[in-house]
């Protein structure tokens, strides 16, 4: 049975609890409902459902504040303006947090807004499997599991859209991302899904849901290439990049 190494260093009896209570959190795939919880964030406490609400939200994690990497990840506005809250975690404590903001404001030249959440116990970060089991460098001083840069959309259902993982040296593409966004906010709008390198602006798919004769009226430009790959123009005003 393979333990992660978080769990393993705590004391035996708790330990012991954990094998014998069967709490392991599920495996979290695409479909899954976002896990909630309740933590302090830089911008005062909260329930993650609560603050999802009716909208899209990217949740982030770093691996520790005061990192060069992370330092130049933080960049909201282009999220903002497509109704999108950001939340990122890192495993400090909301004090550092503090002082780190700072230096992210005075190098990107804006405000950070958006909450941190402190997981100095890695307690969101086991839920949510964002623990690093790769670099044994990416540790604390206690010899613990920092996390990775983990990213996970999801939409407002509380359901989990996309998850990626990117290793604590390779900072996170943040224009992939957002192109994530566009297709899947676009996409549930019109019934459509996007091609390999799509950006918006550029030709969809038309979902097979879509009946032709039904897409003659939604798509009245759509071209048939295969039975099951069917092209249509859609104009960048007409996705959710139009901000």
């Amino acid at each position: 049975m393979w333990i992660h190494p978080f769990i393993a260093q705590l004391p035996f009896s708790q330990l012991n609890c954990i094998l014998h209570a069967d709490i392991f959190p599920p495996s979290l795939r695409l479909g899954s409902i976002a896990p909630n919880f309740k933590a302090e964030t830089t911008t005062g406490p909260i329930d993650f459902h609560e603050f999802i609400g009716d909208k899209w939200v990217v949740l982030f994690s770093h691996p520790e504040d005061y990192t060069p990497v992370c330092t130049t990840e933080l960049l909201e506005p282009e999220f903002t303006k497509r109704g999108v809250k950001l939340i990122g975690l890192s495993a400090n404590t909301i004090e550092s947090h503090g002082g780190w903001i700072k230096d992210i404001d005075e190098i990107s030249g804006s405000k950070l807004a958006f909450p941190i959440i402190g997981d100095k116990e890695r307690k969101v970060a086991y839920a949510y499997d964002m623990l690093d089991h790769q670099d044994i460098t990416n540790v604390d001083s206690k010899g613990i599991a920092f996390t990775i840069r983990s990213v996970f959309i999801i939409d407002p259902k509380k359901t989990i859209r996309l998850i990626l993982s990117y290793p604590a040296s390779t900072g996170r593409n943040t224009a992939e991302v957002l192109r994530v966004v566009d297709s899947l906010q676009t996409g549930d709008k019109h019934r459509i899904t996007t091609p390999i390198n799509w950006i918006p602006g550029d030709d969809v798919i038309v979902h097979p849901s879509v009946k032709n004769e039904e897409a003659k009226t939604l798509f009245p430009e759509f071209r048939i290439v295969k039975p099951y790959l069917r092209f249509t123009p859609l104009p960048k005003d007409q996705t959710s990049a139009n901000v």
